[in-house]
């Protein structure tokens, strides 16, 4: 059984860049995510040991959701330019330490993201997906695991792993009820309006007692408190649009991702032109004595 890394491409590197105080070239050229990026990259595969790892990375335009409602993520401010700056030279770094990089336009990361889990959990492998997304939760299964980043207050907690377990314990539903949760409450991030005055403890009462969206639309007139009762009734084909917008699509083609190979001249290269000296130096020792690490 091989191991695979997914990582949320945009998750980790807005991660990186707002973990590490502002650093940059003698030339002004940002490069605090660069550095975040490496050195999580490496911790990962430290602690990890995968076989193989994909980043999957956003083009933009979420055709089917957008068609669905077109207020979806409108809200999301525009990166931030000097994250959007390093984008590129994260890719190249990407692909330098010979991590596969993948991203279809019109398609959003998080479904080509869990494809490839659902894809890769079926061979027989185990998928850790590397992300603070909540949207996949709804994947997790007994091959299927998310790497949780640690708490912003305390960063020495390291990387945890959450199992089905723990997302019952995390959301109070189980995985294959997360969907329908995220329906009910909606979701800030992705600007789904949900139900208001309906939390994620409400909900999965509902869950629990009715098992799915269809089950609570179905018994809507039996729900406590019943001051829900006809506002449910009411916005059933909107929360069926939610479930359309919350559900992670799997069924999409896995990308072409053989294993990768570190090129450590271009790592060593590129740590030194972005004067990542810290780094360099710590390249030069993880690929000449691997042993260390």
């Amino acid at each position: 059984m091989a191991k695979w890394l997914l990582v949320d491409g945009f998750n980790l590197a807005y991660r990186a860049f707002h973990a590490i105080p502002d650093l940059t070239r003698k030339d002004g050229f940002p490069t605090n995510a660069l550095h975040g990026w490496v050195k999580t990259l490496w911790r990962l595969t430290d602690q990890e040991r995968p076989e193989a790892c994909v980043v999957f990375f956003d083009l933009g335009g979420a055709q089917d959701r957008l068609a669905l409602l077109p207020e979806y993520k409108a809200q999301r401010e525009e990166m931030p330019v000097a994250l959007r700056q390093q984008i590129e030279p994260l890719k190249r770094l990407t692909r330098a330490l010979g991590f596969v990089g993948f991203e279809r336009d019109g398609v959003e990361s998080d479904d080509l993201l869990a494809a490839q889990a659902v894809a890769v959990a079926a061979e027989g492998h185990e998928a850790l997906i590397v992300s603070a997304d909540k949207d996949f939760a709804q994947i997790v299964g007994e091959r299927i695991k998310i790497l949780n980043p640690p708490p912003p207050g305390n960063p020495k907690a390291g990387w945890r792993t959450m199992d089905a377990a723990g997302v019952q314990e995390k959301f109070g539903v189980p995985p294959r009820q997360i969907a329908d949760l995220l329906a009910l409450v909606g979701d800030t991030s992705d600007n789904i309006p949900g139900l208001d005055g309906v939390g994620p403890k409400t909900a999965a009462k509902w869950l629990e007692a009715f098992g799915s969206l269809e089950g609570v639309l179905a018994h809507a007139a039996e729900l406590k408190p019943e001051r829900f009762r006809e506002v449910v009734a009411a916005r059933a084909e909107d929360l069926r649009r939610n479930l359309k917008l919350t559900t992670l699509n799997t069924a999409l083609p896995r990308p072409v991702a053989a294993p990768g190979s570190v090129c450590v001249g271009e790592v060593i290269g590129f740590l030194e032109e972005y004067e990542m000296r810290t780094a360099a130096e710590e390249a030069r020792r993880r690929y000449e004595q691997p042993e260390l690490f």
